[in-house]
């Protein structure tokens, strides 16, 4: 059986959060939303790889929240870069390249472990997996002063975690950063692999205002109601 590892990546700031804390960092229902990100995953598998991606300015923050809320998770701790690009790339060099890695947005902390298993599942089988959702509303394209209504059936919004055999993505990161790359995907998709989608959870959101804590609450309630 292939080692399994996920990055973590949490290089955010506070600045749409008007907060001098890192939104990874926030409070969630009393604990910080990075804490969420990384227990599903030990809950997925205790045996997998954790590697946590932290600009070096906020390993402190980091070690003072864990001694804080008594949470000792087993993981590598790896200096992140300049953009997500960059400490992606960081984190792939801790990743040895028999395994399938896992790489997932720290401030997604509703991901659920059906997304998971399906991304490193079907990575098994085809070397990569990314979880996506439907668009349920209209869609319209702008086009200078136009714009074009475009068919909602052919679009879906990307998730993370993202799964991959870790030597193809790896090989993939060898190259340098370019603003197309929007996710991993598409760092993998320029070497012309054809990239595999998933369904995601449509509560997999990305904690990015103010607005999207209070969502994020009120869907840890309504999950803790539906289970």
């Amino acid at each position: 059986m292939q080692p399994k590892y996920v990055i973590i990546t949490a290089g955010g700031a506070g600045v749409r959060m008007n907060s001098p804390l890192p939104k990874q960092f926030m409070l969630l229902h009393g604990k910080p939303i990075l804490f969420y990100s990384i227990n599903i995953f030990l809950k997925y598998s205790p045996e997998i790889r954790v590697i946590l991606v932290l600009p070096e300015t906020q390993t402190n923050t980091w070690k003072s929240l864990c001694e804080k809320h008594r949470f000792y998770p087993t993981l590598e701790l790896v200096t992140g870069g300049p953009a997500r690009f960059h400490s992606v790339k960081n984190g792939l060099k801790k990743v040895p390249d028999d395994a399938l890695v896992a790489i997932h947005d720290g401030v997604r902390p509703l991901v659920s472990l059906k997304t998971i298993q399906q991304t490193f599942h079907i990575a098994s089988k085809f070397g990569n997996a990314v979880p996506a959702i439907p668009v349920n509303e209209s869609v319209r394209q702008l086009d200078g002063a136009f714009s074009k209504i475009l068919n909602r059936d052919n679009l879906r919004l990307i998730q993370t975690p993202q799964c991959f055999q870790a030597a193809k993505i790896k090989q993939a990161y060898n190259t340098s950063y370019d603003p197309s790359f929007t996710d991993d995907a598409s760092v993998l998709e320029k070497t012309g692999e054809r990239i595999y989608i998933v369904d995601g959870n449509r509560e997999n959101i990305k904690i990015t205002g103010p607005e999207d804590l209070v969502v994020a609450s009120a869907l840890i309630d309504y999950l803790k109601k539906k289970n």
